[in-house]
């Protein structure tokens, strides 16, 4: 049954919880129950925990979350910074940066964008809402992304516009009929597919038990092919759990959609007029003639049991007549997983299930766009892959936890996969380039360089981050993310298979503690960045975060806080825009790629004031390391200075010249310091120039001209001191005896 929990106080059993879609409160045994239990959140309850310690304090779980309650139901609290999303389907928009779009379960479809402007990360605010109910298949418009199409539960579709926030209701309706019939109804799944057509983006596609068409953006519907397109069965004439329908049974189809319909419509990208159709009754129909005729050719396909459910049904982007079709016989106690391949429209399949573990259903199954051999499947524990087109299945573990995939989706312009989780939310795992080049041969190859798609330096803002009090994803790491591949020299039998399993299901490889570097050139050939990282056998990846060379090394640990003089590590500056070559060395092979870095598109900047802004940032770049040493050095002196005074103050009879000659040193010093002081705040305008994607204003570059004009003469006094005038006054201390005391001898 959809809601069967029920729950008594371990210190009150006169005080009784029945969660339902409401939550339901007794306090006098059940005689009577108040439905007031929890008004205050989201509504259908599935679970609830009792503080055995203080049964006031509750947790309570429904389709909106988590809510806790410490004055037992009094009051709740719900919990908005825990990603629990229960998403059925996953798309994508084409905007750059690109909008995710899906359907959650009880909790409407939303898009939300895949990297923000914030240095906070991906938040609450970022997401809007398309539709209203339980959220299913949400599409946006190829040719205007402030159009999106949604669908929540029993085929209810409607446009939504983001500019002005309208929903417009458009699902498809009986009559009137051109053949007069206005007794017939469609069935629409609870999750009824939506798509919209590859060749032609005003016709949208809408599964019932009738697949419907419309040519005009869903202002009218036409059935393809006016045929029911399911077994047509009545469920009442089916068993359920050895009883039939027919007979009396409690909570018969609770939290069911109608039986009969559609539940996977898809359109051959590269032939037009080719449809695949699957049902909830097991039937898999194929057209390619648009529509006039359909075959169903579920028949063909071996070893599959009778109604089972078509969960995926992917014609190829690749070959003709090729489509990949996933089923989930959990509905009858099957949890098996099926997964079959047709070349031949439907004719003849085959099973491509080895290797995927037994006991848990598939979901969904996408092929990749540009690489045919590349497969990802979502199943009741996550993500698998193929590299071999579903000879050997590999499961993608980091970090994504064990727990349903509902749908995946791969951005054709990012190549990232996008996968749907019923339970934790959305994920995406960026830039699966390096698996397309996963082959037997690349793994008995030293390693490997994988290509880079092109990065945007997308500028960032700061606001009120809202610590804790609801969730924020972080986004994309700042800068290009490079991706090799080291081999273990170590297996060679079968490596299309063992090796990639072997990689993907060891949770991390011991990484070579002595790391290997990454060189970046830019399209001069002149040096621009070296990258240290440690590496383990198999797929690595390192950001570069655009920047050359740090100016210099820190000798201690620095403070946190900005990079160079306000703190934290130094830093270079930001290379401008342009393609940069990345090199990297294993054994005695040499590996290059290259990477294109896009300028922020917000940002527009002349060529000119672009190049003399950075000549002002690599000025200054080169006088970091100066002013660092001179720091260093003055830090030095003085503690050196500090020392010699206190060992003449232990001497009482020196001649007045020693303390003359100090006090002459000292008050040098202090004025050098106070001009380093000057310089290092005039050089520390980088960090405001780097801000700005402007031309540098007159004070700044006259703050530049003022470091580099003082910082010639500062250091010459600072040397006077350094190679003459301390190593005389160290003569003078040592002609009379004083230095320091080595201590006492040890007994």
């Amino acid at each position: 049954m959809y809601y069967s929990q029920v729950r008594i106080d371990p210190s009150n059993s006169d005080r009784i919880y029945v969660l339902g879609g409401s939550l339901m409160v007794s306090d006098d045994a059940g005689r009577s129950f108040r439905s007031d239990g929890a008004t205050q959140i989201h509504v259908d309850h599935h679970a609830l925990w009792i503080n055995p310690n203080d049964p006031d304090h509750l947790i309570l779980g429904s389709d909106g979350g988590v809510a806790a309650s410490w004055d037992g139901t009094g009051h709740w609290r719900m919990f908005d910074n825990i990603p629990l999303g229960q998403f059925y389907t996953i798309s994508y928009d084409m905007r750059d940066p690109y909008y995710v779009c899906g359907g959650l379960q009880d909790n409407n479809p939303w898009c939300g964008p895949s990297n923000t402007r914030s240095f906070h990360g991906i938040r609450h605010q970022d997401w809007y809402e398309t539709a209203y109910g339980d959220g299913f298949w949400t599409v946006v418009d190829p040719t205007d992304s402030t159009i999106v199409f949604s669908e929540s539960q029993g085929g209810n579709m409607n446009r939504y516009d983001l500019i002005t926030g309208e929903k417009t209701a458009m699902r498809p309706i009986t009559g009137p009929r051109a053949d007069g019939d206005t007794t017939k109804a469609y069935r629409f799944n609870w999750n009824s597919p939506l798509l919209i057509s590859k060749h032609n983006p005003s016709t949208i596609y809408l599964g019932a038990n009738y697949l419907m068409r419309s040519r005009d953006r869903g202002m009218t519907w036409e059935e393809v092919g006016g045929m029911d397109l399911t077994k047509n069965i009545d469920r009442d004439t089916l068993r359920i759990m050895d009883v039939p329908g027919s007979e009396p049974q409690m909570s018969i189809h609770d939290g069911t959609s109608t039986y009969g319909n559609l539940t996977t419509v898809n359109e051959s990208p590269i032939t037009f007029g080719e449809i695949w159709a699957g049902t909830d009754d097991g039937n898999v129909q194929v057209t390619v003639d648009d529509g006039a005729t359909w075959e169903n050719v579920v028949d063909n396909i071996p070893g599959l049991p009778e109604r089972t459910y078509v969960s995926r049904v992917a014609p190829s982007t690749h070959a003709q007549g090729r489509a990949y079709a996933t089923f989930d016989g959990h509905r009858n106690g099957d949890f098996a997983p099926y997964v079959f391949v047709t070349e031949d429209y439907g004719q003849s399949w085959r099973s491509i299930a080895a290797g995927l573990p037994n006991g848990w259903s598939v979901n969904v199954i996408t092929e990749h766009h540009r690489t045919p051999e590349l497969l990802f499947l979502g199943n009741e524990i996550g993500v698998y892959m193929s590299i071999d087109r579903g000879e050997h299945w590999t499961r993608i573990k980091g970090n994504l936890p064990v727990v349903p995939v509902d749908d995946l989706a791969i951005h054709p312009r990012e190549n990232d996969l996008i996968v749907g989780t019923h339970g934790r939310s959305a994920w995406i795992l960026a830039d699966v380039t390096p698996l397309e080049h996963l082959s037997a041969e690349l793994l008995i190859e030293a390693g490997q360089l994988f290509p880079q798609k092109p990065v945007t330096m997308w500028a960032q803002k700061g606001d009120w981050p809202f610590y804790g009090a609801t969730y924020s994803a972080s986004n994309p790491p700042r800068g290009a993310l490079i991706r090799y591949y080291v081999s273990d020299y170590q297996n060679e039998s079968n490596p299309a298979g063992d090796s990639v399993a072997q990689e993907a299901e060891n949770e991390e490889s011991a990484p070579d503690s002595g790391g290997f570097s990454l060189t970046i050139e830019d399209a001069q050939g002149q040096h621009v960045r070296t990258l240290t990282t440690p590496s383990s056998d198999g797929i690595n990846e390192v950001v570069w975060d655009w920047r050359y060379d740090a100016p210099y090394e820190m000798n201690e640990a620095p403070n946190e806080g900005g990079g160079g003089f306000g703190g934290g590590p130094p830093q270079g500056p930001i290379v401008l825009p342009g393609t940069y070559t990345v090199t990297m060395g294993v054994g005695s092979q040499s590996y290059s790629t290259t990477v294109e870095i896009k300028a922020d598109p917000r940002r527009p900047m002349a060529g000119p004031d672009r190049i003399a802004r950075q000549e002002a940032l690599m000025s200054l770049h080169t006088l970091a390391k100066p002013i660092y040493e001179a720091t260093e050095a003055m830090e030095r002196l003085t503690s050196q200075l500090t020392e010699a005074s206190d060992l003449i103050s232990e001497h009482d009879e020196l001649p007045e010249a020693l303390t003359t000659e100090l006090e002459a040193i000292e008050d040098d010093l202090s004025a050098i310091q106070s001009e380093l002081r000057t310089i290092r705040n005039n050089a520390g305008i980088a960090d405001d120039i780097q801000a700005s994607s402007t031309l540098p204003t007159s004070d700044q570059l006259w703050q530049v001209d003022e470091a580099w004009d003082a910082m010639p003469d500062l250091l010459e006094q600072l040397n006077e001191l350094i190679l003459n005038r301390l190593p005389a006054f160290y003569t003078m201390l040592d002609s009379e005896g004083v230095r320091p005391h080595p201590g006492d001898a040890i007994a």
